[in-house]
């Protein structure tokens, strides 16, 4: 199994939108995007409270880096990362370890 921490920062673009907006969004554009690849596994955290670095943290579990990257491409071409709504600080592309 691949994971993947994908950092990142909101933009004053996604900080404006509106709570119901922002779920719109991620309905209309988003949800689509992880459907496409149902063998990708992702969970948001929340981390501007606790670091100065990102805002927030997606994590991306897949076996297939094939899989991964057709959702990644996916999300690249969308408004999360075009308008931008969120700006990508760093990609930590890691691999359970194996050595317990």
């Amino acid at each position: 199994m691949l994971t993947f921490f994908m950092l990142m920062n909101a933009t004053k673009a996604w900080l404006t939108l509106t709570p119901v907006e922002r779920e719109q969004f991620v309905v209309a554009e988003v949800e689509p995007i992880f459907a496409t690849s149902p063998s990708v596994r992702i969970t948001f955290y929340d981390a501007e409270a606790f670091n100065g670095r990102c805002s927030d943290i997606a994590v991306f579990e897949s076996a297939s880096i094939d899989d991964y990257m057709v959702v990644v491409d996916a999300l690249r071409n969308s408004k999360l990362y075009t308008v931008p709504y969120f700006d990508i600080i760093d990609i930590f592309p890691t691999k359970q370890a194996n050595f317990i």
